[in-house]
């Protein structure tokens, strides 16, 4: 199982010092969210195609970028994160009224396209377009509202995801990425990893001022190898 911070927990004074610092410690993939202050429950603003911008030119072509947008306009804005440097929209099915349309517009774009589904949401109502789809994300807190804990319930979530990618994949169909968001520590990333996910983003468990990030990175991949 992978490992991708999300920079939500940085300090943004030395965001360019503590990016760096992952990739030395051997991250190679950076979660990037984007919250308007109107879709997420708390109304929370953090960033947007700037900031984007300023790591991509930080870090280079050989670091992966997604974006997850916790916003209501996805569909008309996505090609300004596009032009920012990402590798990956990733954007909210409860925001988006034509999915399929998202996909297309973000791969003729030269993107891959992801999809986020919120805890309450079934993967039945991504099974339809799962074939075009990058990568499927399912959070595990909502999205917004802090202070919550991993979500252990949207197990049946992910295992659902995990045997309709792997039998799409087995057919000769595209083998798209499983992600996980959300409250995942060192004491369950073993978990999360039996059930089938590909990469996992993480936030304070891995930024935080109790230990350095490869510190931080090295407990979850111990914790994986037990």
């Amino acid at each position: 199982m992978e490992v991708t911070p999300s920079i939500l927990t940085a300090d943004f004074s030395r965001l360019g010092e503590t990016l760096e610092e992952a990739i030395a410690a051997g991250i190679d993939w950076i979660h990037m969210d984007v919250m308007d202050g109107n879709w997420v429950v708390n109304r929370t603003i953090t960033f947007g195609p700037a900031l984007i911008r300023s790591v991509r030119d930080r870090l280079g072509s050989e670091v992966t970028i997604d974006c997850h947008l916790m916003i209501t306009n996805a569909e008309e804005t996505w090609d300004q994160y596009v032009d920012a440097g990402v590798d990956m929209v990733i954007a909210h099915i409860e925001a988006v009224g034509d999915f399929p349309a998202l996909i297309e517009n973000l791969h003729d774009a030269g993107v891959q396209a992801g999809c986020v589904l919120n805890p309450d949401t079934p993967a039945e109502d991504v099974f339809p377009f799962l074939q075009d789809l990058d990568l499927v994300l399912v959070m595990s807190i909502v999205p917004g509202k802090g202070g919550q804990q991993f979500m252990p319930e949207v197990e049946d979530k992910v295992r659902a995801f995990r045997a309709a990618i792997d039998a799409q994949s087995a057919a000769g169909g595209r083998a798209t990425k499983l992600m996980i968001d959300g409250g995942v520590k060192d004491h369950n990333a073993a978990m999360i990893a039996e059930w089938g996910i590909d990469i996992a983003v993480v936030g304070s468990g891995l930024i935080n001022d109790r230990g350095t990030i490869a510190e931080n990175l090295a407990a979850i991949t111990a914790a994986l190898d037990e």
